[in-house]
């Protein structure tokens, strides 16, 4: 995990905003959220190197990050585990993030979800978002 020098006053979720994938996933975050809705902001997003500089381009291009009003960063399969202890809506997913020990297991399906994300929903809009 890693501290931000910037304490956001509520979540920020930051993802890629070029990726098909990944804009579907965040529309059905939005949707969910209801009235705890977190900041959602493009990692393209100039302001996000700006107010994030611990975060790498690469790394936010891997996976999506949580950015909690502590400061603290939350990448990958442990940010969908925040976030379902965060928004309501989420909660019944929650209980199955949170099996213990299974957390290996949460970060393996991510990665492989983040890496092919391109043969699900089609290529980004400009081709930037090819992780290497």
């Amino acid at each position: 995990m890693v501290t931000t020098r910037l304490q956001p006053t509520r979540d920020t979720v930051l993802y890629d905003g070029r990726c098909r994938f990944c804009r579907s996933q965040i529309a059905l975050l939005r949707w969910l959220s209801l009235s705890r809705r977190p900041d959602f902001i493009s990692l393209h997003d100039p302001i996000v190197a700006e107010r994030f500089p611990e975060l790498s381009h690469e790394d936010l291009l891997r996976q999506m990050y949580v950015i909690d009003p502590q400061g603290e960063a939350h990448g990958g399969a442990e940010a969908v585990r925040y976030l379902s202890r965060r928004l309501p809506l989420l909660w019944p997913l929650a209980a199955l993030l949170h099996i213990p020990g299974s957390l290996p297991v949460w970060k393996r399906l991510y990665a492989f979800v983040a890496r092919h994300r391109l043969s699900i929903a089609g290529s980004c809009d400009d081709g930037s978002c090819r992780v290497r």
